[in-house]
């Protein structure tokens, strides 16, 4: 019997590109080109075209770059979640930064793994076959920070963890952020493709993990942590 790792081999690595330098992406591309078991379904230099490309192609895992002048990783991993839930692909943040702040936000946020671009083409498919599988991935020295962020002793200025919206379940914390844009329960429905009962019960949860009395006082808790 063949294992989901081996099928996984087989049918091989379907990865999209997210970087605003074209030439480093066609770099990007010849690597892993060069590596079994990797397909490259597409590139993006701009957020909105990342996320237009990630929804349009479904890839498996999507190579991330941190800052770009659009926009940051950031806003492309949470445009692709809240459209895909816990369909979305797995995000591996390839990044010239190793900056403490940017890699604690991103991991945050929801990528799976951190590497910078000093990697080599060998690494780099080792790393994103390591994510596609399950694992996190980090370049050297840059797992301590998101350790140090999670016990607490990061001297860096990240926000502090926030036990109650750490609690929420990713489908929890995508309804959260719709009802902070103004969604009705219907509209949350319609976008999640959920019946409006289980926004109801997933809305409920939200309100007692959060320890909030109503929606309005939940959007206002929403805005003080720039959810939405």
């Amino acid at each position: 019997m063949t294992s989901e790792s081996e099928a996984s081999a087989e049918r091989g690595y379907r990865v999209f590109l997210v970087d605003d330098h074209g030439v480093f992406r066609s770099g990007v591309r010849a690597e892993l080109s060069g590596e079994p078991g990797f397909l490259v379904v597409g590139e993006a230099g701009t957020v909105a075209q990342a996320v237009e490309g990630i929804l349009a192609t479904r890839p498996d895992v999507v190579l991330l770059d941190v800052h770009m002048p659009d926009g940051g990783g950031v806003s492309v991993l949470r445009a692709v979640t809240d459209r895909l839930g816990g369909d979305a692909p797995v995000f591996l943040a390839l990044s010239v930064s190793d900056a403490a702040e940017d890699v604690i936000a991103t991991i945050r946020a929801g990528a799976r793994g951190y590497v910078t671009k000093t990697i080599d083409g060998h690494g780099l498919a080792d790393a994103v076959r390591r994510v596609a599988e399950g694992d996190a991935v980090f370049s050297p020295r840059l797992a301590g920070f998101v350790l140090d962020s999670f016990t607490g002793k990061s001297a860096v200025g990240e926000p502090p963890l926030d036990p109650e919206l750490d609690s929420l379940t990713r489908r929890e914390l995508e309804v959260l952020r719709l009802l902070a844009r103004g969604y009705t329960y219907r509209e949350i429905a319609e976008e999640l493709f959920i019946s409006i009962k289980t926004v109801e019960t997933h809305a409920s949860n939200v309100l007692r993990k959060t320890q909030q009395s109503n929606r309005n006082a939940l959007t206002r808790w929403a805005a003080t942590r720039h959810i939405g």
